[in-house]
């Protein structure tokens, strides 16, 4: 088998039960795949990585709804969004750049693995029901934020949905968890959307990817429905920390 192909395959491994736990998934999946096919187009590159992120995140998103309550109005209303928004991020990238966005995403970062760290008990438990015309205008907000971000741009965005679903919305992590699996599979799509139709996927290598991402994300969506709210905290603040240092290192190391 080609060396290439056992490296990609063994990253969407990886990034498979990473992003399945608390997302981040593409903090592995996409600098690998970039180093390692680097004579390809980056939009060809970033397309390519859609296909095994799908796959992952689909199976994520049917073990947590066979196990926990999910909100299908707000899921169904904020997934048409976001998959909309990420077509419209997914096809800016292709004409701009996004290094401007990472300074300010950088800092928000540093100051979620603060607050996370420090409040003990945020996740932990569902909180009061929200009024439903403000979690519904929240969400759809929020939805085309971070539609249009994960198709421009893409690494946290999974655990931007869960630090939304906690923070705004009251859910707990292993709820929160669940409602950002699905909202993803409309912004994968809508990337997918925009790279299919310009060419940009690499079959070849996407597929394969594909079925380990699955396999990943399988055993770690498992694995995070087992052990619940704390080990979930935890995976969720060593995510951050290594999104921290991958915008640290390209904001002030990168030329």
């Amino acid at each position: 088998m080609d060396n290439a192909i056992i490296l990609l395959c063994t990253a969407a491994f990886a990034a498979g039960f990473i992003d399945s736990i608390i997302g981040g998934g593409g903090l592995i999946q996409t600098p690998v795949t970039l180093l390692t096919l680097p004579q390809y187009p980056l939009a060809t590159l970033l397309g390519t990585t859609k296909i095994p992120s799908i796959s992952g995140t689909s199976i994520a998103a049917i073990q947590y709804s066979l196990k926990v309550k999910i909100k299908w109005k707000l899921v169904l209303l904020m997934c048409g969004i976001a998959g909309t928004a990420a077509f419209a991020g997914s096809k800016t990238v292709s004409i701009t750049s996004n290094h401007f966005m990472k300074p300010v995403i950088f800092c928000m970062l540093v100051i979620t693995a603060i607050y996370t760290y420090t409040k003990k008990d945020f996740g932990m438990a569902a909180a009061k029901e929200p009024d439903v015309k403000k979690e519904y205008l929240y969400g759809s907000l929020f939805a085309l934020c971070i539609g249009f971000y994960d198709g421009f741009i893409g690494p946290g965005a999974g655990s931007f949905m869960i630090l939304f679903f906690i923070s705004v919305l009251g859910f707990d992590f292993l709820k929160s968890s669940a409602h950002s699996k699905l909202v993803n599979v409309s912004t994968n799509l809508g990337s997918i959307l925009f790279f299919s139709i310009n060419g940009n996927i690499l079959y070849q290598y996407a597929l394969p990817m594909a079925a380990c991402n699955f396999a990943g994300s399988f055993l770690g969506s498992r694995l995070a429905i087992l052990k619940g709210n704390k080990f979930i905290r935890v995976f969720f603040l060593l995510v951050i920390a290594a999104t921290i240092i991958r915008f640290g290192y390209d904001i002030f190391f990168k030329r």
